[in-house]
């Protein structure tokens, strides 16, 4: 699965064009690299973001093939960790 399309799945990034753009801009890491918007993901891959002023790393558990619902997206994605970036 593509990432834009995972990040939009799952939740962590609510709109595909905009997963597209953090991809574009670098603000999307896939186990450590740059990732561009066709990258694939796998179960068990590890996706950093850098949104706003936080940086949050994700573990892959699950490929949905539908969005997930909110109450449900800590089974598609596990946050790692999470930091609030200084300017």
């Amino acid at each position: 699965m593509r990432i834009d399309k995972y990040l939009q799945l799952s939740g962590i990034i609510p709109r595909r064009s905009r997963a597209q753009e953090a991809c574009d801009r670098g603000y999307i890491e896939l186990n450590g690299r740059r990732a561009k918007p066709a990258a694939s993901v796998a179960v068990g891959d590890r996706i950093t973001a850098r949104l706003g002023r936080r940086q949050s790393t994700y573990e892959v558990l699950v490929l949905p093939a539908r969005p997930v619902p909110k109450a449900s997206r800590q089974e598609a994605a596990r946050l790692i960790d999470s930091v609030t970036l200084e300017e």
